[in-house]
């Protein structure tokens, strides 16, 4: 007769634990070889935007799954669920049901009205849950959460320098230079007016992100200017180094071609640093995407929501 399970919360020592386990679970291989910088991200650096919380499923004295949790930082109704692992040979099993039990009771401590399984930028895992970790989707309707949006990534191939992906921005940059708009690596002295612009023209939580690109190992941004005022960047590695994202042009510069050069300069780095693809996560502009680096539409994601009682 398996052993009962038990659910308790843990601390940030066993993070090599629940990168362990989190790398043998995952079944799609871009998510399991980046099980520490998915972790990393979810659970440490996130702790300094917002309430996380981190829980372990045991069988005995086995860890055999574990859930990655966060209050929203914009609205304090909300949270999220951001990561959950169980280990193959123990699914179908009530750990991951008595995870999302011991998640929604710690959310509903801290206020939350909803539990959204979705993501929670500036850090997250994925827009919602892959449509090919089928258990999980089948969890989640079992336990009465309702798919109230989709969401999809794009994939650029990084694998051959013919790629559409890794043309060459070099004549564009002419071209724009001789506007007066100025492309280059962004440093960490550009994230205040990085920050700033984002903020006053998107919203949302960009800042967030390209503070989580900016200057990091593995991470890196781009930006354009006009007479020292930025007008577009591009952004990947926040979260995890194969993504891709965000990025944003100025209204006024749309259609100038800043952002295809953006994006075009990521890809290369990415494709320096060893990696033969790169996802563009949560992808709204899905003809710029495929225009600018031939991405294709590769990984799609179901969102889903719960009221809970507080």
């Amino acid at each position: 007769m398996d052993a009962e399970i038990t659910v308790s919360e843990l601390t940030p020592d066993l993070a090599p634990a629940v990168v362990r386990l989190c790398d043998g679970a995952l079944d799609l291989p871009e998510d399991a070889t980046e099980a520490d910088a998915l972790v990393d991200a979810l659970w440490t650096r996130a702790a300094a935007d917002r309430p996380v919380f981190a829980l372990g499923a045991y069988r005995g004295a086995e860890l055999v799954g574990v859930l990655i949790g966060s209050m929203s930082a914009a609205d304090p109704r909300l949270g999220h669920v951001d990561l959950v692992a169980v280990a193959p040979e123990h699914r179908r099993r009530g750990a991951g049901r008595a995870l999302l039990a011991g998640a929604e009771r710690q959310l509903a401590d801290r206020g939350a009205a909803e539990v959204l399984l979705a993501g929670n930028p500036p850090y997250y895992a994925w827009p919602g849950i892959d449509v090919r970790y089928t258990p999980a989707v089948c969890a989640a309707l079992a336990l009465g959460y309702q798919q109230d949006r989709t969401a999809w990534n794009m994939t650029a191939d990084l694998s051959y320098d013919e790629s559409p992906a890794l043309r060459s921005t070099q004549a564009a940059e002419r071209r724009l230079a001789g506007q007066g708009v100025t492309v280059r690596r962004a440093e960490p002295a550009d994230l205040p007016a990085l920050a700033a612009f984002a903020r006053s023209t998107f919203g949302g939580a960009w800042d967030g992100e390209l503070a989580g690109s900016v200057g990091r190992p593995g991470a890196g941004c781009h930006l354009a200017e006009r007479d020292g005022e930025v007008i577009g960047f591009a952004a990947y590695g926040s979260s995890r180094p194969s993504w891709f994202g965000p990025m944003g042009t100025a209204p006024a510069a749309e259609g100038s071609g800043i952002g295809g050069v953006l994006l075009r300069r990521c890809l290369r780095d990415q494709h320096d640093m060893g990696l033969e693809s790169a996802q563009i996560g949560w992808v709204g502009p899905v003809p710029f995407y495929s225009g600018s680096s031939g991405a294709r539409i590769e990984r799609v994601f179901f969102l889903y929501r719960r009221t809970i009682e507080n």
